[in-house]
């Protein structure tokens, strides 16, 4: 290989990787901005009071959103606990027993599902849960984000468990160990920091949800006491206060985003933190 083609692939090698840095940098300008411009403008409300106050009636400064952000626990916490088990039987049952049109119908549905906008399944919660039962509620609103949940915790597992070789499987039914105990004790065991990071994202996908919840839930200025009750929480209560009139409420909508935005950026870097922990191990 001669001087002039060294230069040419050396120049195309620095132009390639300078169109690189560039749309990286691209990609972080907006993020930057947008973190920047949440923590300048709601790091000065945050103090004690916000998370332990629920707001403070119009024309009263102070208050916090410690109703929003509880509501928002449990909220997650019920669809989680819906969500998690079903898409993690559904991937066992496609990865294990899953042949034919059946396993083909479901993961078209679950691909589907995951691309409906949020805003829609709100509306299908609306109709199953919320009309039946004439009124907003918090299991209402848990049953719309478990239908955002389970297709992500369903794929994702789906793709971890086809990771784990064959061979374990194979070495465990040879020991005479039944199929459905294997895909439980050996197969997900093995997937488990894999199945672990795809909850970590579909609870920071279902952390920042406001359509589905405008439609069930609705929000709540106080404390609720009953899940069959209108119950607030956090992204319902950036919204509402976010488009009010008030300054006061205004300061509290950028605290709680910056929360709610500290709050899916952890789950994120956790759910990367796990996933490289598995390949180091």
């Amino acid at each position: 290989m001669n001087l002039k083609s060294l230069i040419a692939r050396h120049t195309v090698n620095i132009v390639a990787t300078l169109l690189m840095g560039a749309a990286t940098l691209l990609v972080l300008f907006p993020l930057g901005i947008i973190f920047y411009h949440i923590i300048k403008t709601g790091f000065s409300t945050i103090n004690p009071e916000f998370f332990i106050h629920i707001p403070k009636p119009t024309g009263e400064t102070g208050g916090g959103m410690a109703n929003g952000m509880a509501g928002s626990a449990i909220m997650i916490g019920m669809a989680s606990l819906v969500g998690v088990p079903v898409g993690i039987f559904g991937a066992i049952y496609l990865t294990e027993y899953g042949i034919g049109r059946l396993a083909t119908t479901i993961r078209f549905c679950a691909d589907v599902l995951s691309g409906i906008p949020s805003i829609i399944t709100g509306m299908v919660a609306y109709a199953l849960i919320v009309v039946p039962l004439r009124g907003f509620s918090a299991l209402a609103g848990s049953f719309a984000l478990a239908l955002i949940m389970i297709p992500i915790v369903l794929r994702t597992t789906e793709e971890q468990l086809k990771m784990v070789p064959v061979s374990l499987r194979e070495a465990s039914l040879a020991l005479g160990v039944p199929l459905w105990r294997t895909s439980l004790k050996v197969t997900l065991r093995s997937a488990l920091t894999g199945v672990i990071t795809g909850i970590l994202l579909a609870v920071a996908r279902v952390s920042g949800e406001t359509a589905p919840l405008l439609f069930t839930a609705l929000g709540n200025q106080f404390w609720s006491r009953k899940l069959t009750e209108p119950m607030a929480a956090l992204p319902l209560q950036i919204f509402n206060f976010a488009i009010s009139p008030y300054e006061d409420w205004h300061r509290l909508a950028w605290a709680g985003a910056l929360v709610l935005g500290v709050l899916m950026f952890g789950l994120s870097l956790a759910a990367r933190w796990v996933g490289r922990s598995k390949h180091a191990g």
